[in-house]
């Protein structure tokens, strides 16, 4: 089944945040104080997050990614994993990622059905990862990566690039791909939390493009079906891979394929939307018919993008944690 919005655009993508925890406060993603915790019984359990994912692989998702928070800090994840990556009609099943926990789960996860990870590495410069992230644990992250790559669990690596903090390390990032089989993925920083100052962290993507192609010998690749909004390339004779990803100055809303839940069970169809649909009375009640139709009539709602390029106040401010990075 083929599931499209009003715009023609095939939604074959779902991303389920499952939990608003974690052990970093990322300066793009959470105030350093953190956010006000979600209540237990506000959190949707694991059975919920089943009925979702279950309707959504029926109207023609084939593509899911469980996010946080940081979604490895939540009991149960890798037996909720292992049931995921059953269902029948998935064709693939990915986690998003700080790396701080991998190091002991990484076979877990490979074991219960995980295809891929995203991890998150903003900084490979020890004093930079903790003003970044508030949290001196880019040791911990790094023995994760390692880990993944012993047990051969494929990984990427997205570094959000801001000008004047760590732009000064693309070029060590992208070293990273000569001897390991990895992506690492450039991203603009994006203006989440709404801060004052947002453009002036802001690198575009052409821009951080444009130095590596000064001092790399790049040649592009063609993407995957469901690689995501990525332009890839690849150094000669390097391993991996090297991805840009420009959200602002891109603007691939045009090709836009996915949906959003959020821990308590709110809809997003756009991450810079403000409009946010309850699941949970539904999840409730438990009827699986009534779930599809819901995501049906949501997706035929999704906008056609965001306007951060010309308006910022178009969108209040958000924690990534609580929508799901």
């Amino acid at each position: 089944m083929r599931l499209l919005d009003t715009f023609e655009r095939k939604i074959n993508y779902l991303r389920l945040s499952v939990t608003d925890r974690c052990n970093m406060r990322c300066v793009y993603c959470m105030p350093e104080e953190g956010v006000k915790k979600l209540r237990h019984a506000d959190i949707l359990s694991y059975e919920q997050f089943m009925q979702i994912a279950e309707a959504a692989v029926v109207l023609g998702i084939e593509k899911i990614r469980v996010t946080g928070g940081e979604p490895l800090l939540r009991s149960g994840i890798v037996e909720f994993l292992a049931k995921l990556a059953k269902i029948s009609g998935l064709k693939q099943l990915v986690l998003t990622t700080n790396g701080v926990q991998l190091a002991s789960m990484a076979k877990q996860l490979k074991e219960a059905g995980v295809q891929r990870l995203n991890i998150s590495l903003d900084s490979l410069r020890p004093e930079m990862f903790a003003q970044l992230t508030r949290r001196d644990l880019l040791p911990e992250v790094m023995a994760g990566i390692d880990a993944a790559e012993k047990v051969g669990l494929p990984y990427k690596i997205n570094m959000v690039v801001m000008r004047g903090r760590n732009d000064n390390e693309i070029f060590d990032f992208a070293a990273l791909t000569r001897d390991r089989n990895c992506t690492v993925r450039f991203i603009e920083y994006m203006p989440t939390l709404k801060d004052d100052n947002w453009r002036s962290l802001m690198v575009p993507g052409e821009e951080i493009l444009q130095r590596l192609v000064d001092q790399l010998p790049l040649r592009p690749l063609d993407r995957g079906a469901m690689a995501g909004p990525a332009r890839e390339f690849a150094i000669h004779g390097a391993q991996g891979r090297i991805g840009v990803i420009a959200p602002l100055s891109g603007h691939f809303c045009q090709d836009c394929n996915r949906i959003r839940i959020t821990a308590s069970g709110k809809v997003r169809t756009c991450l810079f939307s403000d409009r946010e649909d309850d699941l949970k009375p539904l999840l409730d009640v438990g009827d699986p018919e009534a779930i599809i139709s819901e995501l049906r009539r949501l997706v035929s709602c999704k906008p056609a993008g965001h306007a951060l390029n010309s308006c910022v106040a178009e969108h209040a401010a958000f924690t990534m944690a609580r929508i799901g990075g």
